[in-house]
């Protein structure tokens, strides 16, 4: 459950105090060089501002296929005083390993967030997300390897669990995938397993669970829900709901998955490397309920119109995650609940 007792973000853009009271202390002990991958997309712009905040050294990688130079523009602006001399960015793709070579040069740890993200997407481009969500990661793991990169902390998904009906997902209970998307990922956490047993990378994978926040696309048919229902409830047009609006989630903010990325990085227990773990907030939240909190954040309580479509193709009908693996290895603790992420995207405009 989410620590309704913990402090939360002030600023909708500033990392400091966060990183201040729950951020794990290899942070404060010396500058380290971090790659992050997608670094110009939603979660890796917040990884870039939150290590860069806490005066670490940031290489950014990024094709801007799916992210935004706007995005690490903010994230500079909200780390403030000398980041821009502390972050280089590297415009090219996974799929080169050459390139992934390159950018792992002198870095003790990655936070790997590269990917093609879309469900439905991948049902209509499975040739597409094989070879950058597999492929890619591969020239990432590759790369590390061959530079001597102390960890790898990789982007899994809830997706994974697929097909298995029990709730509350715990990490040993995976089912079959439903979607190429979900295969990519699991494929993924494959990988990393025999990277770390067979040549000795240290890789850790998360499992987010529907992840949200400011900077998050509201545009394109494939966007997430989140930010697609505040696009309507802003502009006056209709939600759509794919289904009935039964459908449950377990809504997780990107302050939440930050803070489990720094700490995946940190640990030093010896149950960490190799394994994967939830991160979520543990809570779940039926899409009519979620409607709901928009409407009472972004529209004043005036019912936002909504539209229906049947479910899409490769989509999970419920979704709730255990994150007691990841408190007891890992420290982590979802500090940021659904309701305070919203009132913080709703600070950010």
């Amino acid at each position: 459950m989410c620590d309704r007792n913990a402090k939360t973000v002030p600023d909708a853009y500033r990392y400091s105090a966060l990183l201040e009271e729950f951020g794990p202390e290899v942070l404060k002990e010396k500058r380290r060089r971090w790659l992050v991958t997608g670094a110009a997309g939603f979660i890796g712009s917040h990884l870039a501002e939150a290590l860069l905040s806490a005066g670490q050294e940031v290489v950014g990688l990024d094709d801007l296929s799916a992210g935004y130079r706007r995005n690490l523009e903010l994230a500079l602006s909200g780390a403030g005083g000398d980041a821009e001399f502390r972050f280089r960015f590297i415009e090219g793709s996974i799929t080169d390993p050459e390139l992934c070579r390159t950018a792992c040069e002198g870095v003790d740890f990655i936070l790997h967030h590269a990917a093609l993200a879309s469900v439905p997407l991948s049902m209509e481009r499975p040739l597409a997300f094989s070879a950058v969500n597999t492929e890619g990661f591969v020239n990432v793991l590759e790369g590390a390897r061959a530079q001597g990169v102390r960890r790898v902390v990789y982007a899994s998904s809830s997706a994974v669990y697929g097909d298995d009906p029990r709730l509350p997902k715990s990490e040993d209970m995976p089912g079959r995938c439903l979607s190429p998307y979900a295969l990519t990922k699991a494929v993924n956490e494959l990988y990393a397993e025999l990277w770390t047993r067979a040549y000795g990378l240290e890789t850790v994978g998360l499992r987010y669970f529907n992840v949200f926040g400011p900077r998050q696309d509201p545009n394109g048919a494939y966007a997430a829900v989140i930010p697609r229902w505040i696009d309507a409830a802003r502009s006056g047009r209709a939600a759509v709901i794919f289904g009935d609006g039964t459908a449950t989630r377990d809504f997780c903010s990107v302050r939440n998955v930050v803070l489990a990325n720094l700490l995946a990085a940190a640990t030093e227990s010896p149950e960490a490397p190799g394994h994967v773990f939830n991160i979520a907030c543990g809570e779940r939240t039926t899409l009519g309920e979620l409607l709901e909190k928009i409407q009472a954040v972004f529209a004043q309580g005036v019912d936002i119109p909504v539209r229906r479509e049947p479910p899409r193709p490769g989509d999970i009908p419920h979704s709730l995650a255990s994150v007691e693996r990841a408190e007891r290895v890992l420290g982590y603790r979802p500090h940021v609940s659904l309701e305070e992420g919203l009132r913080e995207m709703a600070g950010a405009g």
